[in-house]
């Protein structure tokens, strides 16, 4: 009995054994498919150091400066380079203070027509010295249209163009616009001048380069000023008396009839007297 007791409890505990090392093991790996691809043994590498993308951006096309803070004509036209004698002639005249004012302070628009040095180097020495700064200050502000014109509205002008010089009525400051295609020709009468490329756009300013200095015709060959006439003063008729009296041509003859009848009676009466003197004094003789 106890021999059978151990021999089953041996049995037992071997069986609990068996069971505890089976459950330990891991499960089998399920099986690859037949046809796998097969995987690179040695993947490609990265570069150690990867080609670092360059930060600048690539280059635009030349555009229009694009002005920040206050409008400001000279220094727009500083930083195109080129209108150093414009410039100069802008501060000089007061009309740069102008402009400033008006394009910071309202909502005037202007269009500036703005001569390269090399425009003012073709014009005859002395030629801007030679002008008073009344006349400085019109040939500034010749240059200049007191609205915006873009490209594409200079054929709807109608000639002249009034300028900020003056009045084009009385045909002082004539200017006169005209296109061809894509080119904008300008005339003063003058000097016949091109429109260049455009320095600077907003909505409120436009610049244009122009190939020659616009010269109006009234500084540069003014008409002689007209004055006007005395009028000439109406004669008065003078006052006449019976005694200065105009006479007749019909009156004149009789009179003149009458003082010869008058004589030749009087030659009478004479001629009787000298006679009677005459024969009296023979008869006493």
């Amino acid at each position: 009995m106890t021999r059978q007791a151990v021999s089953s409890l041996s049995i037992l505990l071997v069986f609990l054994f068996h069971c505890i090392t089976s459950s330990a093991q891991p499960a089998a790996a399920p099986a690859q498919p037949a046809n796998a691809p097969a995987q690179p043994a040695n993947p490609p590498t990265q570069p150690a150091n990867p080609p670092v993308q360059s930060a600048k951006a690539p280059a635009q096309p030349a555009q229009v400066p694009v002005q920040t803070g206050p409008t400001d004509v000279t220094k727009i036209l500083e930083k195109a380079h080129g209108y150093s004698v414009f410039v100069r002639l802008l501060k000089s005249t007061g009309v740069s203070k102008q402009l400033y004012g008006q394009l910071n302070n309202s909502n005037n628009g202007f269009t500036i027509f703005a001569p390269i040095d090399s425009a003012f180097s073709n014009l005859k020495p002395g030629t801007i010295n030679s002008l008073s700064d009344l006349q400085k200050t019109q040939l500034i502000q010749f240059h200049i249209l007191n609205t915006v014109v873009t490209l594409s509205n200079f054929q709807t002008l109608s000639n002249p163009v009034p300028t900020e010089a003056g009045d084009t009525s009385a045909g002082e400051f004539p200017l006169n616009i005209t296109t061809a295609g894509n080119q904008v020709n300008i005339s003063t009468g003058l000097v016949n001048a091109t429109l260049g490329s455009t320095v600077y756009s907003d909505d409120q300013l436009v610049i244009y380069q122009v190939s020659k200095v616009l010269l109006p015709l009234d500084i540069f060959n003014p008409k002689p000023k007209k004055v006007a006439a005395a009028p000439t003063p109406t004669p008065s008729k003078p006052k006449t008396t019976k005694e200065d009296a105009p006479v007749s041509p019909s009156g004149a003859a009789k009179v003149d009839e009458a003082a010869a009848v008058s004589l030749s009676r009087h030659g009478m009466l004479e001629f009787i007297g000298v006679a009677m003197v005459a024969f009296f004094v023979i008869k006493g003789t």
